[in-house]
Formats: C-alpha cells, structure tokens, sequence
C-alpha cells in the first residue's frame, strides 16, 4: 500500500511563476547562471545564490551558506514573490515538448515507504552526498525540487488526469527552452479521496529520477525521529516532495559515452580488439542510433559503426549483466581502454540521449573525445525488474524525462 499525501505548497504569485522557476543548478554553466541572476530579480536561483554580486562569500554547503540560502527563501516570501496555499493540495502537473506530454501528481511520499522498499530504488547513493543534501534540507527547511517516481498506470488514475487536463490551469507558461508547462490545483476532498484511495491499491514505486534526494530526506527523518521520541508521524520530517508518474507518462532515453583516448591503440588496433567481442559493421550514414538491446553505435575517426555482442559477452538472464550498460564496460571500456570506475575516470564523459547521435559525432569531430558509443535506452520493464530484485544499475545509465523545475512548488519542512 503506497502512500501519497497532499500538502500546503509555496508557489509563485501567477504574474512571476515563469520568471521563478527555474532548472536545476547544475544545468547552468558558470557564464549562463551569472547571466540569468543579474538579469531576474525572481529566478529560484537567486535563492540558491544568495551571495551573488557579494565580495564576502561562504563557503558553499557551509551552515552559514546554508543559513542565508534560507533567509532569502523568507524573503521571497515576505516580498509576495512566493505564498502559501491554505488547503492541503494536490498539483498536476504537465510537460509539453512539441507534440508530446507527460502529466504527473505532485504530492508528498512516506519515508517509512522507502524504508518499506515500497518505494524501491535502482541507483547506488554516496553517503557523503546524502549528507550534503540532509544539511541543506536541515537548515534550510524547505525542498523546492521534487523527486521523480513511477507507478503503474491505472485507468482510474488515467481518467481522472485526463479529465484535469482539459480544465483551465492555474499556470501556463513557456520557458526558453520550448517547453510549455502547465499545473492545475486539485484540492477537493473527492479529489484527494480518489488519488489517494488508488494508491492504497500500489504495491511498488519506483524512483525515476532523484535516489540521493530521497535518501537524504530519509535519512533526515530518521534522525528527527530519533531526536524526538514521540513523534506523530504527520510531522513534515516524514515525508518527501514528488512527483509521481503513471508509467505511460515517463520516457527513459539512453545516457550515452564519449572517451578521450583508445588508450595507447591505433584506430585500427581498436578495432580488432573491439571485433573479438562484437560483430563490427561499418555505416555509411551521417549518424547511427543503436535499434535495439545489445546493439550500439560506434563513431570513430570519422567512421560510424554499429556494434552487436556476440554470444557469451554477457548473461542474458542477469538483470545486471544484460544490461547495455555493462556489456559496454565489461567488454569495451574496462579490458580494452582502461576505464575501471566511471564515477572516476576523468577519461569517460556521458550524453544523455536528448542531445542525440549527432552530438556524439560532435565531440569526436570537435577533438573532445577520440571514440564514442550510443546506447539503446533502457526499458521500463528492466528498470522495474533491476529495482524489484534489488540490483543497482551501473552509473549513468539512464536519462530520464521530463525535468522539472525548481521553485514551482516548495514543501516546507517547518
């Protein structure tokens, strides 16, 4: 029985929400995020950055950084710039890119569902990050990003966004990069009876996007917990902002490789080695995208390649081992061009499959890497497959979308 619950979010006033929300921090370059806070006043990154333009800065993730991140939040909110719904509400939420949307249901997960493994996850967390995220939710007492989940599509659930959707929304507006967002307010009892009575019915939900945010909001509640003895378990602390996606609202696109060297090979050595563990075939084409599991593109010195494992590269009835993935480290990128720990190696560097092929030729062309390899993207049913037997993806295997924007709905944790 999974448990989702409805909260008073802080929100931007209509007339700022699209100068409030903002992407994530680390989506801006050095130069672009100095561009974007001096031109808005109102951007969420202004709260993020809250010594911008300052000669004194602290040190950031500091108690005082953290500190002065909080009081420029309260002085969003003291300035009208951010208020406080009343009622405890759902949001609905809608990306639109071209001709293709998702819609989701932000509201607030349990902890106890990830201590559960109702909540499962399919990434592996570095503690040091999650303590980093723990104080910053500590002292700033607020979480203006939330975390992506999945759950199985009911038709219930189904009618019932769909319906939403064709109401007015209570926001509507278009950021520069082309996407349209839409969020719809659902506040009535009957409303939050109904989304809340279906995922009574859920078993498992999956984390789509955010593991180390979840494991921080987890941990920050453990410890409340621990502090205070009797608590109610209403208490903010128990819960996490998310948005939660029918399965059929979520894409997952491949998260692609690029190397810097072969590794003291030639080209042509490269590809002998590569031919003893794939079937190598030359593309004539301007780009090659892999066309399904086990097959991957190959671009280098000039040369695209489709790549197809051979039998006994791999255990096909190994989540893990069959994974895209790892076939690609286990027989390319570790024993031929040294690259043992990708979370390290400074010689990898990853694309997610929005960019697409073309941008693999990019870095190649551009000298910035000397070979690159396109993955076809992962599945759905392996991503629940991997999380239901507890099995950990290896790095950077996934790219999952939609995005969200941070500052469009805040839960505070006061």
């Amino acid at each position: 029985m999974a448990i989702i619950k409805p909260f008073k979010g802080i929100r931007p006033t209509n007339d700022k929400v699209h100068l409030v929300a903002s992407r994530p921090l680390d989506n801006y370059k050095t130069q672009e995020l100095n561009a974007k806070l001096a031109e808005n006043p109102y951007t969420f990154l202004q709260i993020i950055k809250p010594e911008f333009g300052q000669s004194i800065k602290t040190k950031p993730g500091s108690t005082e950084n953290l500190k002065k991140i909080k009081t420029k939040f309260e002085d969003f909110c003291k300035e009208d710039i951010l208020y406080a719904d009343q009622e405890e509400t759902f949001y609905i939420y809608q990306q639109i890119n071209g001709n293709e949307s998702s819609t989701g249901i932000i509201g607030c997960a349990s902890i106890d569902d990830y201590f559960n493994n109702i909540i499962k996850k399919h990434e592996q967390t570095l503690t040091h990050k999650e303590e980093i995220l723990k104080n910053y939710l500590e002292v700033c007492e607020f979480n203006a990003e939330p975390v992506s989940l999945i759950f199985p599509s009911t038709d219930k659930i189904d009618d019932f966004l769909q319906s939403i959707a064709k109401e007015k929304p209570e926001y509507d507006f278009t950021t520069t990069d082309k996407l349209r967002h839409k969020l719809w307010i659902v506040n009535t009892a009957k409303e939050i009876e109904l989304i809340t009575s279906q995922f009574k019915k859920i078993s498992s939900i999956y984390i789509a996007d955010g593991h180390h945010r979840t494991a921080s909001s987890a941990l920050l509640g453990k410890q409340k917990r621990e502090r205070q003895v009797e608590y109610t378990g209403d208490e903010p602390f128990n819960y996490l902002m998310a948005i939660f996606f029918p399965e059929n609202q979520l894409k997952i696109y491949d998260y692609n490789r690029i190397i810097k060297d072969l590794n003291g090979l030639s080209v042509k050595e490269f590809i002998a080695e590569v031919s003893k563990k794939f079937e190598v075939n030359k593309i004539d084409s301007e780009v090659y995208k892999p066309n399904q599991n086990h097959n991957f593109s190959m671009y280098v010195d000039g040369i695209w390649y489709s790549l197809n494992a051979k039998v006994g590269t791999y255990n096909p009835t190994d989540p893990i081992d069959s994974l895209d993935a790892a076939i690609l480290s286990n027989n390319i990128l570790e024993p031929i061009l040294g690259i043992k720990d990708l979370k390290t190696d400074k010689r990898v560097g990853f694309i997610n499959g929005i960019k697409g092929m073309k941008e693999l030729k990019h870095q190649v062309d551009t000298l910035k890497a000397e070979v690159a390899f396109g993955l076809y993207p992962v599945t759905m049913e392996q991503l629940k497959l991997i999380s239901e037997t507890n099995n950990i993806m290896p790095p950077k295997s996934t790219w999952v979308e939609p995005k969200l924007r941070s500052g469009l709905t805040i839960f505070s944790l006061k």
